[in-house]
C-alpha cells in the first residue's frame, strides 16, 4: 500500500482502551516517550492490536495512524 505520509515511528503497543465506539492506544515509540492513537472501535477488532504488537505509527498533519506489521 502506497501512503503519502513520509514521518513513521515504529513503537510497542502499551495500552489499549475501547468503548463500544472509539479506542485509544498508547505506543512506546523510545526511551520514556510514549505516543497516543484513537481510532474506531472497529478498526481496533479489524486490525487485531492488542498490548505488546509492534506498530508503525505514521503521522500526517494532526492524525497519528498506527499500522500493524
Amino acid at each position: 500500500m502506497q501512503i503519502g505520509a513520509r514521518n513513521k515511528i515504529v513503537g510497542k503497543v502499551t495500552t489499549v482502551k475501547s468503548d463500544e465506539i472509539m479506542s485509544l492506544i498508547k505506543v512506546q515509540v523510545g526511551g520514556p516517550v510514549q505516543m497516543s492513537s484513537v481510532l474506531t472501535t472497529e478498526s481496533l477488532q479489524e486490525m487485531g492490536l492488542k498490548e505488546g504488537d509492534e506498530v508503525e505509527l505514521v503521522i500526517k498533519a494532526i492524525h497519528v495512524l498506527p499500522i500493524k506489521n
